[in-house]
C-alpha cells in the first residue's frame, strides 16, 4: 500500500463526496451506488491508497447510525397513525416471506447454518426508503400506497434489528444468570431513556435555548448516547438509532432548520463515509477469483426479488392497489441499504458470515438499489401523470403576509411558511393592531398574525377555532390546507372546535384522498364561547384562530375582540390568527364538497337531534 499523508487522503475523500452525486444524478443512479464504488477503487483491492483508516472507520460507524436515525425521524407519524393496521399486515407480509424464503435457499441451497441462514433471511426482509425522493420528486408522496410503504419499513427494520438482537445472544452463551438479570435491567433503562426521558429533555431545551449549534449538539448527543445505552443492553447501536430518530420524530419536521442542519451533516459528510467505508472493506478480487461470491450473490438477488415481488402482489389483491401502485410498492420495498448494510457488517466483524457473503451482500445493494430507481421512476412517473389529470386548480397562486405585534418574530415566521409550504410569502412586523387592521382593510391576501411562547416544533397540538359559516367561504378549503401541512410538519394532533354545521364540512375535509386528517371535534355554537378553550388548552399547544373580514358570510362583529382575547387568556401560549384571502374566483366549496367521500351521516343525524333538544329546552327555560 502507498502510504499517503493525511491531507491528502481527506483531500480524495471530500472529492469523493463532492464529486459523486454530480455523476450519479447524470446516469439516474443512487449515490449510495457511486459511494461504495468509489470505496472499493480506493480501498486495497484496487488502487490500494487508503487501507483500514481508523478516522474513516469511526466516522463510518457514526454514518451508520445517522442513517438508522433518519430512517427513524423521517416517518410521517400522521400518515403512519392513519394506515397503522395495514402498514402493520404489509410490514409482515414484506418481511416474513423473504425471511422464509432467504432461510430456505440459506441452509439448502448455500448450505449456511441455521444462524448464518436466520440472519441472512432478515437482511432479505429488510429495506430501506431509497427510492423515496424519486416519489417526492414526483409529486405523489401522499399516495396511499406510499405511505403504507413508508409505515410498513419501520415494522421490516425494527424486525430485522430483533433478528439480530436475538442472534447475538444464541451467540453469546457465555453469560450468566445475573448478567441476565443486569442486562434487562440495563434494556429497561434503555427504552425509557430514549422513548421518555430523550424527547422530555429535547422538548424542554428547545424551549429554553434556541442557539443553532446547541440544538444540533443535543441531539448528536441523544443518538450517540442512545446507540451506546442499546450496546450495554445487549443490542447493536443502530436499533438504539432507530429508536433515537422515531422518539424525536415530533420534535424534528422535515422543514424545520434544526432537521435541515441534521440532514445536512448527514447526507454531506457522515453516510457519505460510512458507505465509503463500506467499500474499503470489499476485496473486489472475490469476484472473479471464484465463482462462489457470484453464486451468493446470484441466490441473494433472486431471493429478495421473489419475496419482495410476492409480498407486493399480496398487498395488491387485499389493497386492491392499481398495476402502478403495485410496481411503487415493490420498487421502494426492494430497495436495501440502511439495514442490510448493518445487518451484514455487523455479522461480518461478528464472525457470523464470510467474507463471501459480504461481498456478495454488497454487490446485491449495488444491482437492487439501481433496479428499484428505475422501476420506482417508472411507476411514480405514471402515478402522478394520472393525478395530474384530476388536479383541482385551486389555490395555485396563493399569496400570504405573515406579520407579528410586537415581537420580531420574522425567522419563526419563516419557518412556519417553509413548514406549511406556503408560496409568495412576505413578512412584514406590525407595532401594534391596529396596524394589522390596516393591513387586512388594505390586502386582499391571506393574513397570519404569529405569537410566539415557544419554539414551533415543539407544539403537540393544534387547537383550532372555525367560525359559523366559514365552509361557505371559499378560501376554507386554502385555510383547512394550511392547518393540515402545519399538523403534517409537526406531527401535532388537531382538534377543530366549531358548530356542528361546520364541524360537518370539515370531517368531510379530514377524509378527502390523499389529504386525510386525523383531528377530533368540540362544539362551539357562538364565537363568543372561545373563551372557554382557554380552559382546555394546556403547555405545547397552539392556539389557531381562523377569522374573517368584513361583509364576508363568516364575519363576526365580536372578531374585533380577538387582541384583547389573545392577551386575556393565551399571551403564554403560542397563537396564530388566520384572515383569509379574499378570492373572487376558485371552485364552490360545495361543488368541490360533492366530490369527497359522504360524511357520516350519524353525525349528521346526532347533530341535528341536538339543536333540537336545545332549541326544545331554551324555549322551555323562556316560557
Amino acid at each position: 500500500m502507498m502510504t499517503l499523508s493525511p491531507l491528502l487522503i481527506l483531500t480524495i475523500v471530500i472529492g469523493i463526496i463532492w464529486f459523486v452525486p454530480i455523476v450519479c444524478r447524470k446516469i439516474h443512479v443512487p449515490s449510495i451506488v457511486g459511494f461504495i464504488l468509489a470505496g472499493i477503487v480506493i480501498g486495497p483491492s484496487v488502487l490500494n491508497m487508503v487501507g483500514e483508516n481508523s478516522t474513516i472507520k469511526i466516522l463510518g460507524s457514526l454514518g451508520m447510525l445517522y442513517i438508522m436515525f433518519q430512517s427513524g425521524s423521517e416517518i410521517d407519524i400522521n400518515d403512519f397513525k392513519q394506515y397503522k393496521y395495514r402498514s402493520l399486515f404489509f410490514g409482515l407480509c414484506t418481511f416474513f416471506i423473504p425471511l422464509g424464503l432467504g432461510v430456505l435457499t440459506s441452509r439448502y441451497l448455500l448450505d449456511f447454518n441455521w444462524t448464518s441462514s436466520l440472519l441472512l433471511g432478515a437482511m432479505y426482509g429488510s429495506h430501506t426508503l431509497m427510492t423515496y425522493p424519486i416519489v417526492s420528486r414526483y409529486g405523489v408522496q401522499k399516495n396511499v400506497a406510499v405511505n403504507i410503504t413508508v409505515g410498513a419499513t419501520m415494522w421490516a427494520i425494527i424486525l430485522s434489528l430483533i433478528v439480530l438482537a436475538v442472534v447475538e445472544q444464541w451467540n453469546n452463551t457465555a453469560q450468566t444468570t445475573l448478567d441476565y438479570i443486569i442486562q434487562l435491567a440495563i434494556l429497561t433503562l434503555f427504552l425509557l431513556s430514549v422513548l421518555w426521558l430523550f424527547p422530555s429533555f429535547a422538548r424542554m431545551f428547545f424551549k429554553r435555548y434556541r442557539e443553532p449549534i446547541s440544538e444540533f449538539m443535543v441531539v448528536m448527543l441523544m443518538l450517540v448516547g442512545s446507540a451506546l445505552l442499546a450496546d450495554w443492553a445487549g443490542l447493536e447501536g443502530i436499533l438504539g438509532a432507530f429508536l433515537c430518530g422515531v422518539s424525536l420524530n415530533r420534535l424534528l419536521p422535515n422543514r424545520s432548520p434544526l432537521m435541515g442542519r441534521i440532514n445536512f451533516m448527514g447526507n454531506s459528510v457522515f453516510v457519505p463515509l460510512f458507505l465509503i467505508s463500506v467499500g474499503l472493506m470489499i476485496n473486489i478480487e472475490a469476484f472473479w477469483s471464484s465463482w462462489t461470491t457470484i453464486i451468493i450473490a446470484a441466490v441473494m438477488i433472486l431471493t429478495k426479488l421473489m419475496g419482495k415481488s410476492l409480498a407486493a402482489w399480496i398487498a395488491q389483491g387485499v389493497f386492491r392497489f392499481s398495476k402502478h401502485e403495485r410496481q411503487l410498492v415493490f420498487g421502494l420495498s426492494h430497495a436495501t441499504a440502511a439495514g442490510t448494510l448493518a445487518i451484514v457488517t455487523i455479522a461480518y466483524q461478528m464472525g457470523i458470515v464470510s467474507s463471501e457473503v459480504l461481498n456478495a451482500a454488497v454487490l446485491m445493494i449495488l444491482v437492487l438499489c439501481t433496479t428499484a430507481s428505475f422501476i420506482t421512476e417508472h411507476a411514480a412517473k405514471e402515478l402522478a401523470l394520472q393525478e395530474s389529470a384530476q388536479l383541482e386548480a385551486y389555490h395555485e397562486d396563493d399569496y400570504w403576509l405573515l406579520t407579528s405585534v410586537g415581537d420580531d418574530l420574522r425567522p419563526a415566521m419563516r419557518e412556519i411558511g417553509e413548514m406549511a409550504s406556503l408560496d409568495n410569502i412576505e413578512i412584514k412586523q406590525s407595532a401594534d393592531w391596529k396596524d394589522v387592521s390596516d393591513m387586512v382593510e388594505h390586502t386582499s391576501k391571506s393574513v397570519i398574525v404569529y405569537h410566539e411562547a415557544q419554539p414551533i416544533n415543539t407544539i403537540n397540538r393544534l387547537v383550532v377555532a372555525v367560525p359559523r359559516y366559514a365552509e361557505k367561504e371559499r378560501d376554507f378549503i386554502t385555510c383547512f390546507g394550511l392547518v393540515r401541512r402545519l399538523a403534517g410538519e409537526l406531527g401535532a394532533k388537531v382538534v377543530f372546535y366549531a358548530h356542528p354545521d361546520t364541524q360537518v364540512a370539515l370531517q368531510a375535509m379530514c377524509r378527502r384522498p390523499g389529504k386525510y386528517l386525523r383531528a377530533a371535534f368540540r362544539n362551539m355554537d357562538g364565537w363568543e364561547e372561545v373563551g372557554i378553550i382557554s380552559q382546555t388548552i394546556v403547555d405545547n399547544d397552539m392556539l389557531v384562530l381562523l377569522s374573517s373580514r368584513k361583509s364576508t358570510a363568516s364575519y363576526n362583529p365580536l372578531f374585533e375582540q380577538i387582541p384583547a382575547m389573545l392577551t386575556q387568556h393565551f399571551t403564554t401560549f403560542n397563537s396564530m390568527v388566520v384572515y383569509p384571502e379574499q378570492l373572487t374566483g376558485g371552485p364552490d366549496v360545495d361543488t368541490l364538497l360533492m366530490e369527497i367521500p359522504p360524511a357520516s351521516k350519524t353525525w349528521s343525524i346526532i347533530s341535528r337531534v341536538k339543536r333540537l333538544v336545545r332549541r326544545f329546552i331554551l324555549r322551555k327555560n323562556e316560557e
